[in-house]
């Protein structure tokens, strides 16, 4: 009976968010807030309603699949054009930026974390660099803001996390000990290229054939409208699932996979990206309801001052002055380099990465998981309240900077 009465508790809220949804996103208020905010409310540390019985492989696979389809839909919806004009700045966030917030998470963690051991910091600085789709998607969806900005956003959040996933795996094998006959240097560029490569090849063929075959069956009058809804979620999940097994990384496949998908697809592609879009949504809705429950409410009771630094850190100084240093030089204005810092939330990907490290249960564990619970909780909050906000102030700013153009 207490199953089914948490599923009515969760498919009520369902239904009304889903009925409110188009106000909400008026406010400041964004989904993850009100998804983590109700699984804390009614988990065990509030009501104690909801007690949801998930192992942590469960959460991870559950915020892998969300985060791939996530990509897979969001890469889908760039504007190709606008990219390949501006390739130059997520080139520079993501060779430059993103080995540099690394570095920059590292020493901080050194000074602040006594209790870690070198490499623990440096998975650590790992798990927390890369920046998340899912928690990004009010800027890089949002028209007012510079198509420039919200398309390097969008590929550095698409690629960050499957490029860190080798240095993640480096670090881990160094960590725990696991003997190799590779020195460490190989071991990293190995990983790096198979990591890519695989990723890249897996996303780009599956899609071929997959559009190939949509438009065989569209021709033919094959493809029904209810059966429309489930290609794009299908292709997603299994350019994830194949490049994983391969050894590649999924999230790159997604990524990569609906990069070419929308190029393919151009204008047609809009009907079949609508529901995969919402599947999106809801699995997103999922994971961070079984966040707020399961993660963030027993969470509470061993925050440290060191964590919650660390935490504040890693989303201002540890993100944003790699960007600042990147972008020195370019033809941004102070205020979007800062736009651009500011905008790297920390979510499915740490969610993911985090329980990856967890499983080797290495002395440091605890220091580590709440360093990752503290900076996404921090982020889900930090970064939605001010998305509204920020992006309609960076928003006036272009306006008055080309009336003042139009002038001269």
């Amino acid at each position: 009976m207490l199953m089914y009465a948490q599923l009515a508790l969760i498919a009520v809220f369902v239904f009304v968010y889903s009925a409110i949804a188009g106000g909400l996103e008026k406010t400041q208020v964004n989904g993850a807030m009100v998804f983590t905010a109700f699984g804390l409310i009614f988990g065990p540390l509030g009501f104690g309603l909801l007690s949801l019985d998930i192992e942590a492989e469960g959460i991870r696979k559950l915020a892998e699949l969300t985060l791939a389809l996530v990509l897979f839909t969001d890469a889908s919806n760039a504007n190709l054009a606008i990219l390949k004009k501006n390739i130059g700045l997520p080139r520079r966030l993501l060779l430059l930026g993103l080995p540099l917030t690394i570095l920059l998470g590292y020493v901080f963690g050194i000074v602040i974390f006594d209790e870690l051991g070198l490499l623990e910091v440096a998975l650590v600085a790992t798990m927390l660099a890369p920046t998340d789709a899912a928690l990004g998607k009010a800027v890089v969806t949002d028209e007012s803001v510079p198509g420039n900005i919200r398309e390097s956003l969008n590929v550095e959040s698409g690629l960050n996390d499957g490029i860190c996933v080798p240095i993640l795996f480096v670090f881990l094998a160094l960590a725990v000990g696991t003997s190799t006959d590779e020195g460490t240097t190989s071991l990293a560029v190995r990983l790096v290229a198979e990591d890519i490569g695989i990723g890249v090849a897996v996303g780009v063929t599956l899609t071929y054939f997959g559009v190939a075959l949509v438009r065989l069956s569209a021709a033919r009058g094959w493809v029904t409208r209810s059966w429309r809804q489930l290609p794009v979620v299908a292709l997603a999940f299994a350019c994830f699932a194949l490049a994983q097994t391969l050894g590649g990384s999924g999230f790159i496949a997604a990524f990569c996979g609906g990069l070419f998908f929308g190029w393919l697809g151009s204008d047609k592609k809009h009907p079949f990206l609508l529901a995969a879009e919402g599947t999106g949504d809801t699995f997103a809705l999922l994971t961070w309801v079984v966040f707020g429950c399961m993660v963030v409410g027993p969470a509470f009771n061993t925050l440290s001052w060191q964590v919650v630094l660390y935490a504040l850190l890693s989303l201002t100084v540890i993100r944003m002055l790699p960007v600042f240093i990147v972008l020195w030089g370019t033809n941004l204005r102070i205020s979007d380099k800062l736009f651009i810092g500011w905008f790297g939330p920390r979510g499915l990907a740490s969610i993911v990465f985090g329980v990856i490290v967890l499983g080797e249960n290495l002395p440091g564990s605890e220091t580590i998981k709440m360093a990752a619970i503290s900076t996404i909780t921090l982020s889900v909050v930090l970064h939605g309240l001010t998305a509204k906000p920020f992006i309609a102030a960076l928003a006036a700013r272009e306006n008055r900077a080309s009336r003042s153009d139009e002038s001269i």
